[in-house]
């Protein structure tokens, strides 16, 4: 935007602040109704603006921009969606969108076919892993400058409606042409269900979207089926989602009548959510593992079983993020998701962290940074906590409200993992070309043959540290590098199931719910 027209965007902004304190002091009948004197005044400024004013202005471009500023003057989590953002929004909540089917990364200049997603439109057509697709329609999608919205319009489309794409496979050098009729393809929230051993599973929980709870639902059973009376539910870097798709994984865990969460609007409306009779492992034992990134939903679900005395939190104190929005529409494709009630676990916490109303508060955007400096994510005792807000949970255990759910076993975050930015690229690269030049021979590895023989001579790492010459390495960057290069060639080839297989051995949290079973175990015998 031009400098020039800062005053301009500034006085919408300020017009707007009006008009939305009217709006909410009168509830939708400034915009049902007859229109108020507020709307009249801003409707008179666009029309000056539209005929009068020296230059050009997109005021559809100031608008957005007066709307978000407005916006980022209520609270930190209340947003404005635009138009062009709303679909991709609307897909990650509703957990599937209309396409093919894959998941695809720019190689070279080319669209490589990462993974064909499952039950998708492309994997029934046989789409494989490391294809290329050149063309969509007789349309050009290679080419250095190609935009990935571009591609994405060529990809997706109307239900039943059909797109030829014309592919080059690597593995026997051929070109084709493949006819796909575009579908309905879910965005999975069960990342990965498995037995981390005989009696112990694991589930790791990406989002509360629409489908999440039927796909939670499905690995739960799938892992009771398999003898599991112990559940690890990974909530870590989960930002959430819906509140009811969360109560209805919690009521799984929780007994009749057990209050899951409540909200309270402005008015002053409480609303709350009880469990039903239908949880089935309600007497599993239960790990739920949380990070600095476990946000929303998450800490609605930490916070319920952690409030009613069910399972073990383990990890570090989460987000905090306390505030309920609801997703309005503004009648031109565009939405506001506004903050309209705050969330309350079953004690009484409140876990939204402080912000500075009207205020667009530094503090609270750098919070995982400051966490890092003042050493919380390393040692418990930094984790602030207030009396005032100190909290008794059934069985007497002492709970803090005012900011994220605190653990009840902390596990410092692991810096070793750390790697240099400028190696990232060329580990993920040279990971891929790796996979995509061995197919054949990679993929009549097990999972369990790749993780305990995959370059145990060091030949793949060596080979990657060749084309490293004008860098030095540590040795202990060596060691972290050839880690992360198996983890990365396992990705590529055994997909989420291969990654997090891998990390388990490394993996301090899961590592120490195994140490917690087996104490606990060692009670038990004696």
């Amino acid at each position: 935007m031009n400098k020039n027209n800062l005053p301009i965007y500034f006085s919408i902004a300020i017009v707007f602040g009006i008009l939305i304190g009217t709006f909410f002091s009168k509830g939708n009948s400034g915009i049902i109704g007859k229109p108020s004197s507020s709307e009249r005044k801003i409707k008179r400024l666009i029309d000056y603006i539209q005929s009068d004013y020296v230059d050009n202005v997109n005021t559809d471009e100031l608008l957005d921009g007066a709307i978000a500023e407005m916006l980022d003057k209520l609270d930190p989590h209340s947003v404005y969606i635009p138009k062009e953002n709303l679909q991709l929004v609307t897909e990650n909540m509703q957990g599937n969108f209309v396409g093919i089917g894959v998941q695809f990364r720019m190689i070279g200049d080319s669209i490589t076919v990462i993974e064909p997603i499952k039950g998708g439109p492309s994997i029934k057509q046989g789409i494989k892993a490391g294809d290329r697709i050149l063309l969509a329609d007789n349309d050009t999608l290679y080419g250095k400058h190609i935009q990935s919205g571009d591609i994405l319009k060529k990809l997706k489309g109307k239900p039943d409606t059909q797109v030829t794409l014309q592919v080059y496979r690597k593995t026997n050098d051929s070109l084709f042409d493949v006819t796909i009729t575009r579908g309905k393809v879910n965005i999975k929230s069960v990342d990965i269900a498995y037995m981390l051993n005989e009696h112990t599973g694991y589930i790791k929980l990406d989002r509360f979207a629409r489908n999440t709870y039927k796909e939670f639902k499905t690995s739960l059973d799938s892992l009771l089926n398999k003898g599991m009376n112990t559940l690890v539910l990974d909530l870590r870097g989960n930002g959430g989602g819906f509140i009811d798709i969360a109560n209805k994984i919690v009521d799984e865990f929780l007994e009749d009548d057990k209050l899951i969460v409540y909200t309270k609007n402005n008015k002053g409306d409480v609303n709350e959510s009880f469990a039903t009779e239908k949880g089935s492992f309600e007497k599993g034992k239960l790990y739920v593992l949380i990070d600095e990134n476990t946000a929303s939903a998450s800490e609605i679900v930490a916070g319920a079983l952690q409030d009613n005395d069910k399972g073990t939190i383990i990890g570090r104190r989460s987000f905090g993020k306390g505030l309920v929005q609801q997703e309005m529409d503004l009648g031109d494709g565009s939405a506001v998701r506004l903050t309209t009630a705050r969330y309350y676990t079953p004690t009484g916490r409140s876990i939204q962290k402080p912000y500075k109303k009207d205020e667009n508060s530094t503090e609270y955007r750098h919070d995982l940074e400051n966490r890092y400096s003042n050493g919380e994510l390393f040692n418990k005792d930094s984790i602030k906590t207030v009396d005032s807000l100190q909290y008794k949970t059934p069985k007497g255990k002492i709970v803090y409200g005012g900011g994220g759910i605190i653990p009840d076993v902390f596990v410092p975050i692991d810096t070793t993992a750390y790697l240099p930015t400028y190696l990232f690229a060329p580990l993920n690269n040279f990971a891929f070309d790796y996979v995509d030049s061995n197919r054949k021979k990679l993929t009549k590895l097990t999972i369990d043959d790749f993780i305990t023989n995959f370059d145990a001579d060091r030949s793949v790492s060596d080979s990657f540290f060749a084309k490293l010459k004008d860098f030095t390495i540590s040795e202990s960057t060596k060691k972290q590098l050839r880690k992360s290069l198996k983890t990365l060639i396992a990705r590529d080839l055994f997909n989420d199931e291969g990654l997090y297989k891998l990390n388990q051995a490394d993996d301090s949290m899961l590592q120490k719910v195994l140490q917690l079973e087996g104490d606990t175990q060692k009670e038990d015998s004696q």
